[in-house]
């Protein structure tokens, strides 16, 4: 068998389509389709259709379909500019979803309730939520007119995801942290100059906090590493300034919080068949 009759048969017997139905497809015979899968090879013109009816690539069916998969998308992504390029990646990361549930008959009916019309997303139902959360790892992906994001997780070999955190009371000292209301309202309003110092003073005014509060909220932030104290040299001396630390992670905390403040009150996709405890 040739490495395209080889390829061929594969995608056929992973669509599920026997030789008939994919002959159907492309409009050839059952015995093209069976000469093709037996070593003869496919007319040149006929390959896109071909391609199109199994869902692969023409590369694909010469056996290139997992060569250089990593660097194409690298280059690409790098050729665009930065906000097509990220739009784009994200599209990226939210098509594994369907692919990671091993059941090629999602991909359709993912495609069109999601991905395929992100722009005709009413007002009363912004967001789509993808989780999924199985034996060998989990995904969590939120899509709306203008707000996404997406995670993903492999299975540690050991199983215990837990051996990774520190302790609970650790945990539980972060969660104390954002419970303070004070603190997350300092942190909205730093990620509103994110880039730039600002002092105890502006803070005060921009979140109409007391100084002694933000004094207060600035040393725990610094201890924590989420805020970076800085001096800046004045007519007046040294003032002490603050600055966001982008390598936090409040942010992405911040937004998966909010799923679980909202709850599920938007479109979902999601499966669930892990069998295996977390911790």
């Amino acid at each position: 068998m040739s490495v395209i009759g080889e390829q061929i048969r594969k995608y056929r017997v992973q669509k599920k389509y026997t030789q008939e139905k994919l002959g159907s497809l492309i409009g050839v015979t059952t015995q093209a389709v069976s000469k093709w899968e037996r070593g003869g090879t496919p007319d040149a013109e006929i390959l896109p259709q071909l391609a199109d009816a199994l869902g692969v690539s023409i590369d694909a069916l010469f056996g290139r379909e997992e060569q250089d998969v990593q660097l194409l998308l690298t280059k690409k992504l790098s050729t665009m500019p930065p906000e097509e390029a990220f739009r784009q990646a994200f599209n990226y990361c939210w098509s594994f979803i369907p692919g990671l549930t091993g059941d090629d008959s999602f991909s359709d009916s993912f495609y069109d309730a999601f991905t395929g019309h992100p722009g005709q997303q009413s007002d009363q139902s912004p967001d789509f939520l993808a989780k999924l959360l199985l034996d060998d790892g989990m995904t969590v992906a939120r899509m709306s007119n203008d707000f996404r994001y997406f995670f993903l997780m492999v299975r540690p070999h050991d199983d215990s995801i837990s051996a990774y955190f520190e302790n609970e009371d650790a945990i539980r000292q972060v969660f104390a942290l954002f419970a303070d209301k004070k603190i997350l309202k300092t942190l909205y309003y730093l990620y509103t100059v994110s880039n730039i110092p600002v002092t105890a003073q502006l803070i005060s005014q921009g979140t109409g906090l007391e100084l002694s509060d933000v004094e207060r909220c600035m040393k725990t932030l610094c201890d924590k590493m989420i805020v970076h104290p800085m001096k800046i040299a004045s007519v007046d001396g040294e003032i002490n300034s603050y600055i966001i630390r982008f390598e936090a992670n409040v942010l992405p905390l911040l937004c998966y919080a909010d799923e679980i403040a909202k709850g599920c009150q938007y479109p979902f996709f999601g499966m669930c068949s892990r069998e295996k405890p977390l911790f």
